[in-house]
């Protein structure tokens, strides 16, 4: 299994000088199996890079979306495989099918919203009537869990050959009210998770003015990762006010919280460029393969 970051930022893109070490553009990450599955987790603005790569190829797609707020579909319209004829994308929507209170990535593209309608694409690109049973024809594991967002969507796990893998972004571990699910819940669905890719938005700073706005304090997140026995944590949603440097800093803060809890638990901040593999090894034991991390020192200081 391998794992390709091409949009690790939250709630609107953020480009710039400040921004450019870990990245700009929304939630995309891309995960291929070993047997050629292609799963596109999200298809926010990473989504139109991802697409330069995936256009060399005919293979079927699947869009695994997490809920249709803007910053997780608007980079759908510039994502090159739709455009090619007769490329198969299935959609495997936020919600249940024939739920319309969001609108997803093909209504977006009405006329109004984008140029193009979504009724004129070359591609075949169809929501997923029943995605349990869709991906239950397919040789992995898949499972699904409901966020604690406003407006609701899901969490997603991929099990397959030894390898794990779940993405949580766009998720309130402590939500005001009742959550849809609860911190053991969690602790359950990521339980010895190789990867875990979650939302990491907020710090104790931001509180308490954006309590319940659907997003995780980073302490929340790695007591999660310890707590599940994850193998390797990916701070992922970073705030769009968050320069390098401050995300540099909560990534050293976070491994210094793992080492005193003497905890197992890789923790990195996801950036654009990101690639992880996870492989098994000798007696069956899973292992994690990194391309080239950059050192925090590589990281700009702020703009003036």
């Amino acid at each position: 299994m391998r794992i390709s970051f091409y949009g690790v930022r939250g709630s609107l893109p953020s480009p710039g000088p400040a921004t450019a070490h870990f990245g700009g553009n929304t939630s995309c990450v891309l995960v291929e199996l070993a047997d050629g599955t292609i799963l596109i987790f999200d298809a926010g603005t990473g989504l139109r890079p991802l697409g330069a790569r995936l256009m060399g190829s005919d293979k079927p797609l699947h869009l695994l979306l997490t809920h249709s707020h803007w910053d997780h579909i608007q980079g759908f319209p510039f994502f090159g495989p739709i455009y090619q004829p007769d490329r198969e994308i299935h959609i495997c929507r936020s919600l249940p099918e024939g739920d319309t209170r969001f609108a997803g990535v093909l209504e977006q593209m009405n006329g109004h919203n984008h140029p193009l309608s979504h009724d004129t694409l070359p591609s075949v690109s169809r929501y997923m009537k029943d995605p349990d049973q869709f991906f239950g024809r397919h040789d992995f594991g898949f499972r699904r869990k409901a966020l604690n967002h406003p407006g609701g969507g899901y969490a997603y796990r991929i099990d397959v050959d030894g390898a794990s893998f779940a993405y949580v972004t766009d998720n309130e571990l402590d939500p005001p009210g009742k959550p849809a699910t609860s911190f053991g819940e969690w602790v359950d669905f990521c339980q010895g998770v190789d990867v875990l890719v979650h939302d990491a938005q907020y710090l104790q700073s931001d509180m308490p003015m954006k309590h319940g706005w659907g997003h995780s304090l980073v302490s929340q997140v790695r007591e999660l990762a310890h707590a599940a026995n994850v193998g390797c944590l990916a701070l992922y949603h970073h705030d769009p006010e968050r320069t390098d440097q401050q995300v540099a800093a909560i990534l050293d803060d976070s491994r210094a919280w793992i080492a005193g809890k003497g905890g197992r638990t890789e923790i990195l901040c996801a950036f654009e460029g990101l690639v992880i593999d996870i492989a098994r090894g000798p007696g069956a034991a899973t292992r994690l393969e990194f391309n080239a991390l950059r050192p925090a020192a590589m990281v700009a200081p702020d703009q003036d």
